[in-house]
């Protein structure tokens, strides 16, 4: 089920490829169908995913690159199954809401947003950090693409900005995988990237203080956390409506999400010990994200604005470190896609 969720878009992008630039309309319906399509087989997602079961669901797992260890290992939780849906449902509205609004290069258009798609969906259901890291790093091309062609008066700096602050984040988040990775065959003598056997790892305090700052610089330019969210007004104000519906409601939860599934299972004492720095990080963005938004004439720049506060919310529930506060904090995240969607 997680294989055909993940690759209805991308199959939609192919076939797009094929269909001649000239016949835009006939573009635009195979991608609202391909669109409509990845929600609907999504669906079940909700009605057959077990609650009373702690373990991951729908796990499916085949070697990929043996020599390394990297797997194709899918699965899902509760989280990741809310998130899948709130990516297909938002991205079947985005795509909806480009009928008009995009007239020149429809084709190149739908494909960059249909892999965009394909992209979201696979960091949210892949349990192996490699295969995590590069759908992670398949996001960021179409994104920027989609703000420096189709964007407003400032596109190309703003696509750039958006793509050097995430490139920057990635490399980092990079080096801490890989700490992982080699502690972990230190440990075992198995080289492996399974996200499941990281957490089960009792890493040393100071490898987990360092790994946790590279998860942290990766994960909070991606949420944005105040002080490195000045990417975010310029992408929301300047990206296409679809581009920055898909930034507000799925782009941003990618950073929640990497602390929720990596950063808190794998790095316990870290996250406990790094916890009055979250708690301050959030109250400064949730205070400033909100008087600055005050201040704005623009609309777009106002919602980027806001959403700098409610996502510092997000992570300061998150941080509280029990159960109340971390769903809280998901269900914050929900929210937080459906309204910023629906606003632009």
């Amino acid at each position: 089920l997680l294989s055909i969720i993940l690759f209805t878009p991308l199959a939609g992008a192919v076939l797009l490829l094929f269909v001649s630039g000239k016949h835009e309309n006939r573009i635009r319906w195979i991608a609202n169908i391909v669109t409509v399509a990845g929600f609907l087989v999504s669906l079940p997602l909700w009605f057959w995913y077990d609650p009373q079961n702690p373990e991951f669901q729908f796990v499916e797992r085949h070697a990929w690159i043996p020599s390394i260890g990297a797997q194709y290992f899918l699965g899902v939780d509760g989280f990741s199954v809310l998130l899948i849906l709130l990516t297909t449902l938002m991205g079947s509205i985005a795509v909806l809401s480009s009928w008009t609004a995009i007239t020149e290069r429809v084709k190149e258009y739908y494909i960059f947003l249909l892999v965009l798609q394909t992209g979201m969906i696979g960091a949210f259901v892949s349990l192996d950090f490699l295969l995590f890291f590069l759908f992670w790093e398949v996001m960021l091309v179409p994104m920027y693409f989609l703000i420096g062609i189709w964007g407003s008066d400032r596109r190309l700096y703003s696509a750039i900005k958006f793509f050097l602050y995430t490139l920057v984040g990635s490399v980092v988040m990079l080096l801490g995988i890989l700490a992982l990775y080699f502690y972990q065959y230190s440990v075992t003598n198995v080289y492996t990237f399974d996200v499941t056997e990281f957490q089960r790892l009792s890493l040393p305090f100071g490898l987990q203080r360092w790994v946790f700052l590279a998860f942290f610089l990766g994960f909070a330019i991606k949420v944005p956390m105040f002080p490195f969210h000045t990417w975010l007004p310029d992408a929301h104000t300047d990206a296409p409506t679809a581009g920055s519906v898909i930034l507000a409601a799925v782009l941003l939860k990618m950073g929640t999400y990497g602390f929720i599934r990596f950063s808190l299972p794998i790095l316990p004492e870290a996250t406990r010990f790094f916890v009055p720095m979250m708690a301050f990080l959030s109250i400064v963005g949730i205070v400033y994200g909100a008087l600055v938004a005050m201040a704005q004439s623009d609309w777009k720049r106002l919602v980027a604005y806001s959403s700098v506060s409610h996502m510092a919310m997000v992570m300061l529930g998150m941080f509280a470190l029990n159960p109340v506060g971390i769903t809280g904090s998901i269900v914050q995240q929900l929210n937080h896609g459906i309204s910023t969607g629906a606003l632009f």
